[in-house]
């Protein structure tokens, strides 16, 4: 973690999350500046046959930067962890394609959105996903439990960007992949730690 943010500094990156998240999971329309719902899935090359099968209030409800599921593929029967999953689109979207086999879980810290999510899984006929919500730091999964960890636009907004990547590797099993679409700073980053954290959450 940086070693400028103060534990005021971290309840303040989590009081944005949770405001701009409360809104996003009522409707991530208008609060990004690249497309979501329907168009953001269209837009990123998802798979036509797995998002056809989502329900239009589902898919209106996206709102990643990325398609994870273009990095590799996931396998019926397999074991997968959303870490920062949102809306749940991409933890259905997974559960859909490892089968009533395989399990899926997506954890998240806002509660608003872990209630959508939650909302979105009703639409569905599915029952090997769980929503939980947790913050990608603290994962309260035993050692070597997925084959899988996806995420999006997820890991830039955690501040303990090495915890959570130990994390991550002590709860993928041997030979488990990670597929994460993220957004990046490209160019100079702001030395003022009070400014960065103003717009941490963007």
């Amino acid at each position: 973690m940086e070693s400028q943010i103060t534990i005021d500094d971290l309840k303040k990156i989590e009081t944005g999350i949770n405001e701009k998240y409360a809104k996003v999971a009522t409707s991530p329309e208008g609060q990004f500046k690249y497309p979501t719902g329907s168009k953001g899935l269209e837009a990123l090359n998802y798979d036509k046959a797995l998002t056809e099968k989502l329900p239009n209030e589902v898919a209106s409800s996206y709102c990643g930067v990325g398609n994870p599921f273009s990095l590799g593929k996931i396998n019926q029967g397999e074991q997968v962890l959303d870490i920062g999953c949102g809306a749940g689109v991409d933890t259905i979207l997974a559960a859909i394609i490892v089968g009533p086999k395989g399990s899926v879980i997506g954890v998240d810290i806002v509660s608003e959105m872990i209630a959508r999510a939650e909302n979105n899984l009703q639409m569905m006929e599915l029952d090997n996903v769980k929503f939980q919500k947790v913050s990608g730091e603290n994962l309260p999964f035993s050692d070597d439990t997925f084959d899988v960890v996806t995420s999006n636009g997820v890991i830039n907004l955690i501040p303990d960007k090495e915890t959570a990547m130990s994390e991550i590797i002590r709860v993928l099993k041997p030979a488990g992949r990670l597929m994460v679409a993220d957004q990046i700073a490209a160019g100079s980053v702001q030395k003022d730690i009070k400014a960065r954290l103003a717009n941490w959450f963007q």
